[in-house]
Formats: C-alpha cells, sequence, structure tokens
C-alpha cells in the first residue's frame, strides 16, 4: 500500500461492526455498516457525538481491531496489511491534533517522510508547499513549537502533518474544527481546489452540516452506530431518508442546496 502506488484507493466496508466491552456492559459503537467509498471521492460523515463516527476511522487505520466484517482499501483487506505501514500509507488528521510538542512545526510535518525515507530537500520543499497552502508564512512558523501556537495555528498544522507524504487516502476528524470561522471558510475553499486537482480519497468527519454539504461529494449520516443514509449532498437535501435526517440537516434545506451549488460553482 505505498501512498504512491497508482493502484484505486476505493474503500469498502462490509458488515462492519465493533462491540466495546462484554455481555451486558457491551456497548455497539458501530453496527452493520455497508458503504463504499469511491476512489477519489471526498465523503464526509455526520451525526450527534457518539453516533459512532470517529470509531469507523480508526477501525479503517487499524487503531483498534474490527469485531465482526471486513474493511478493504483498493480491494486488499486490511488485516493483512502490516498496521505500522497502513498507517504510514494514510493521512490522518484529528480534531485534538496531536503534535509532538517537543519537536518543532517543521520537524512535526517531517514525521511521517523521515519515516518513509526521503531526501530532505524533497521534504523542505512539501514543508514549504503546506505552509502556504494553509496561509502559514513558513520563517515565522517553521522553528516555533506547538505551544507557542493558538489552537487554530495546532490545527492547520495537523492538517499539513496528515497531508505531508502526500498519501492518496485521507482520514480528518473535525480538522477544522477548532479554526475560527473566517479562516475557516478560506482553508475550506482553498482544501476544495487542492482537492479538484489531487483527488485524494477522503473520509471527513464533521458535526457542521454545511461544512458536510460544501465539502462532500457524498455524506454519510450516522445514528447510534448505524449507517441512516448515504448519498450526494442534493439527495440528502431533497430527499431526507426519515424525520430524523430532516431534523439533522435542518429546516432551511432548499436554501443550503442553493448555496451548495453556487460554492461548487465558485470552487
Amino acid at each position: 500500500m505505498d501512498p504512491k502506488d497508482e493502484a484505486s484507493e476505493m474503500i469498502q466496508y462490509e458488515n462492519v461492526t465493533k462491540i466495546f466491552g462484554h455481555g451486558t456492559q457491551a456497548v455497539t459503537a458501530v453496527s452493520d455498516v455497508n458503504m463504499e467509498i469511491e476512489d477519489g471521492n471526498l465523503v464526509t460523515i455526520v451525526g450527534p457525538s457518539g453516533c459512532g463516527k470517529t470509531t469507523l476511522l480508526r477501525l479503517t487505520n487499524r487503531l483498534i481491531p474490527l469485531t465482526r466484517g471486513k474493511i478493504t482499501v483498493g480491494g486488499q483487506d486490511i488485516t493483512v496489511v502490516d498496521p505500522v505501514k497502513l498507517r504510514q500509507s494514510m493521512g490522518y488528521a484529528i480534531q485534538a491534533v496531536g503534535l509532538f510538542p517537543n519537536k518543532t512545526i517543521y520537524e512535526n510535518i517531517a514525521t511521517v517522510p523521515r519515516l518513509l525515507k526521503w531526501e530532505e530537500n524533497r521534504i523542505e520543499s512539501r514543508g514549504e508547499e503546506l505552509f502556504h497552502m494553509l496561509r502559514m508564512d513558513p520563517d515565522a512558523f517553521r522553528d516555533r513549537y506547538p505551544v507557542e501556537l493558538s489552537g487554530g495555528q495546532q490545527q492547520r498544522i495537523g492538517v499539513a502533518r496528515c497531508l505531508a507524504a502526500d498519501p492518496n487516502l485521507l482520514l480528518m476528524d473535525e480538522p477544522f474544527g477548532a479554526i475560527d470561522p473566517i479562516n475557516r471558510e478560506d482553508i475550506q475553499n482553498e482544501f476544495l481546489r487542492v482537492q479538484e486537482k489531487l483527488k485524494k480519497t477522503i473520509l471527513f468527519i464533521t458535526h457542521d452540516i454545511h461544512e458536510a454539504i460544501k465539502m462532500g461529494d457524498k455524506i454519510a449520516v450516522f445514528q447510534d452506530g448505524s449507517l441512516i443514509q448515504y448519498d450526494t449532498p442534493e439527495a440528502i437535501l431533497t430527499h431526507p431518508k426519515n424525520d430524523y435526517i430532516a431534523d439533522f440537516v435542518g429546516s432551511d434545506r432548499a436554501l443550503k442546496v442553493l448555496g451548495l451549488l453556487r460554492v461548487k460553482d465558485a470552487v
């Protein structure tokens, strides 16, 4: 699963289930999920806290083991891949960021490329590219430490680290959640422009239905660990499967459809 392979990065979930605990203490976090994410698509995953969104991502990169079911990436069962190599082949950005406090910002970004034995000049070039993409001056930030950055700035660096090794598959858990609304919209737009060019396969968790509509080629709506509806933003807005989804996307669905079309045309 080299990230530079030309093979498809389609992800398939077949009857995926995750149960924590045993007996009367058992909790089903993900229940019998069947979903296919096409190569090059950005899929947003939405739903209330505790509905299984983050668990699904952590199952995908084997941070936690499956209870039942099967996950394949590019047609390969992830359980037959070395878990370290699997994670190195995927970008992973989380809301809590998880930057290494004893490393500079540049060293944080360089972490995975160095593990993959990239030449240092290639890492330097990639770092510069990512700083500019995320609207951060390399000279001002590269030698600082995470504690010297705001929460929003740390989150941008978390996104940069996720993208650093140029993986074909990205797992992103509320990657823009701590960024202020104005800069968040700018970064969303820049990310969509980059995605239009590079066509990564992306799972993108968000609590924000507006962000889900704007960013996603498709939206997966979860409730209590189950996948309730999986469709294009337009279809979910105009034909919600049930009252839960209709309430979740809101009563101003028609306006969101109009806004969605305008944003996608602009990008």
